[in-house]
């Protein structure tokens, strides 16, 4: 007896309605088109807003002294934008430099002597220091900490060991404290920084990076991952794979050289 009813066919899955397959189609496309719509308007935007403001600031700054390379220079798009880099690149070159250091320093004790302004500067120095160097205060690795309760883990960007006086007045809990940064989803831009023994995190394998795409999806996105167990059993059975089909390929071989 069959299992469909009179015709004998198996149990089919109910059929999607047009609508139903209509809306799913419609949220396939919004996730591929959506990025792609978003990253080409942001560069747009760039592209034609900072960068285009920028580009003709500097030209405003060049001499015009009628010349031809002069007018070419005014005319060319991207040639302010291009000085401008170049002027960076100097800028960074002296301030690396002993005399230059010098100079950046009596700069900053200008800036630092007025009130208003010392508060404005120093804040804009530490958030750019601490998102283009490459320093002690950057993201070294990614863990799971027991937050904001015991049983519950959340998900922190390790920042390094602790240092100072935090180090000091935290050395009776912990030979290792270190500090670590918990995100809020979904603007992992805030989040807290906590002060916590070593051995109380578990690190992950994950990057960085594959870390923050899980923070900005909440959870939705996560890397792909093997565990070792898994891994040691692709292994074998690749390796058994390869026993068991090296015999006949070693005949496939010896019958086509006696043909």
């Amino acid at each position: 007896m069959g299992l469909g009813g009179d015709d004998g066919g198996l149990i089919k899955p109910p059929k999607q309605s047009f609508f139903v397959g209509l809306r799913s189609n419609f949220l396939a496309g919004i996730v591929v088109a959506a990025p792609i719509g978003i990253t080409i308007a942001l560069v747009y935007w760039f592209v034609t807003g900072p960068m285009a403001k920028l580009d003709a600031f500097v030209k405003r700054t060049l001499p015009d002294g009628g010349s031809a390379i002069e007018t070419i220079l005014q005319v060319l798009p991207g040639v302010g934008v291009f000085i401008a880099f170049v002027m960076l690149v100097l800028l960074g070159a002296l301030a690396r430099n002993f005399i230059g250091r010098a100079f950046i320093r009596a700069g900053e004790r200008f800036f630092e002597s007025v009130p208003v302004v010392r508060n404005l500067y120093g804040f804009f120095k530490n958030v750019f220091e601490t998102a283009l160097q490459q320093t002690d205060r950057s993201f070294k690795e990614v863990a799971l900490i027991q937050y904001p309760r015991p049983g519950a883990w959340a998900m922190a960007f390790v920042v390094g060991d602790a240092k100072g006086e935090v180090k000091h007045v935290l050395k009776d809990t912990s030979d290792q404290s270190t500090a670590v940064f918990v995100p809020t989803v979904p603007n992992p831009t805030s989040g807290f920084l906590l002060f916590i023994p070593r051995e109380d995190m578990r690190v992950l394998s994950m990057s960085v990076e594959e870390a923050a795409k899980v923070v900005f999806s909440m959870g939705l996105v996560a890397p792909a991952f093997s565990s070792p167990e898994e891994a040691v059993r692709k292994l074998e059975a690749l390796a058994e794979e390869a026993r068991t089909e090296t015999p006949q390929r070693s005949l496939r071989d010896r019958l086509f050289k006696i043909k």
